[in-house]
């Protein structure tokens, strides 16, 4: 029998956290973060990471692993989840994989290769003298002749990425696109429920400037100036992270404080779009509306103990 995975995920703000953690109690399970954020330490406020009280005596996995100017890619989360997720089933308990970045779940869910290659090989070191000679938007160009699939879904200014497709183009005379959609056809190693939970759009833009409003009264400027005290600077890939990256502008006076929190909120509010719609492309997602359970997480909960109980009680039973 394939090894059982219960996926809960959906757009920020949305009440992951808490309705994770109850799944966890309810079956006897462990959570691995699939958040690119909360895995780094000294980053609390600004990733809302969950916290001790919050966890309840339940293990979280990926959280706080790695200083904010260590890079955390698709290849690491993957590499992390799966020793984590071999770990918690060799205790004879659930893995319950709860975060929003999507692109890591799909990784870990169908064991996805990327072919990573050693860093600084030829081809990279050529790029990045190319991008420091002619400009990101260059490269983005040249992308955009042999991919033109990448380049639509790579911003010109994420210039790792561009040099990564553009690099896997040259070396193996595949689009990285056509790669992805072929990894993407592949079956799950998992007995997987992959549960996105969801409310009204404006339900959700209202938690999501609630909860900026929150961060900033928990103290996010003293977490974002701490950081910058300790060296981070907005090249890095953790202060690329929504509520790093404006806050940062606001300390280096680039904006006011005014204008800083307008973008977060307007640039979460996005991202919680770009998030949704991800997981409407993503295979077998069941959907949890929570107006469809009158709002209330009992209910949600319920309803998932109830698909996943069948599945989980043969597996146990398997095990003994």
């Amino acid at each position: 029998m394939k090894q059982p995975l219960i996926i809960l995920t959906g757009p920020t703000a949305v009440g992951k956290t808490s309705l994770s953690i109850r799944l966890a109690k309810a079956v006897d399970g462990e959570i691995i973060s699939a958040d690119s954020m909360q895995i780094y330490k000294h980053m609390d406020i600004g990733s809302a990471k969950v916290t001790k009280e919050e966890m309840d005596g339940v293990p979280h996995h990926l959280i706080d692993l790695l200083e904010p100017w260590e890079e955390c890619n698709v290849v690491t989360f993957q590499q992390l989840a799966k020793t984590a997720l071999e770990e918690i089933a060799s205790r004879g308990r659930v893995p319950i994989v709860a975060g929003g970045t999507g692109f890591y779940i799909q990784a870990l869910l169908y064991d996805i290769d990327f072919k990573d290659n050693e860093e600084g090989g030829a081809i990279r070191r050529e790029l990045e003298a190319e991008a420091e000679e002619k400009g990101g938007a260059y490269l983005h160009g040249l992308l955009e002749e042999v991919d033109p699939e990448s380049a639509r879904a790579i911003h010109p200014n994420n210039l790792k990425r561009v040099i990564r497709a553009l690099e896997y183009y040259r070396q193996t005379g595949e689009t990285i696109s056509a790669h992805n959609e072929e990894e993407r056809k592949k079956e799950s190693p998992y007995e997987f429920f992959y549960y996105v939970l969801n409310t009204d759009r404006q339900v959700l833009y209202d938690r999501i400037d609630r909860r900026v409003d929150e961060m900033v009264k928990a103290g996010l400027i003293d977490e974002v100036q701490r950081l910058k005290s300790m060296g981070c600077t907005r090249q890095m890939v953790s202060m690329q992270g929504l509520g790093y990256k404006e806050i940062l502008d606001y300390l280096e006076d680039r904006c006011t404080l005014e204008e800083a929190l307008y973008v977060l909120k307007r640039d979460t509010r996005h991202f919680a779009k770009r998030q949704l719609t991800w997981y409407r492309r993503e295979r077998q997602v069941r959907w949890l509306n929570l107006p469809d359970f009158e709002n209330n997480q009992d209910k949600v909960l319920e309803h998932i103990l109830r698909e996943t109980g069948p599945i989980l009680q043969e597996w146990r039973e398997s095990n003994r």
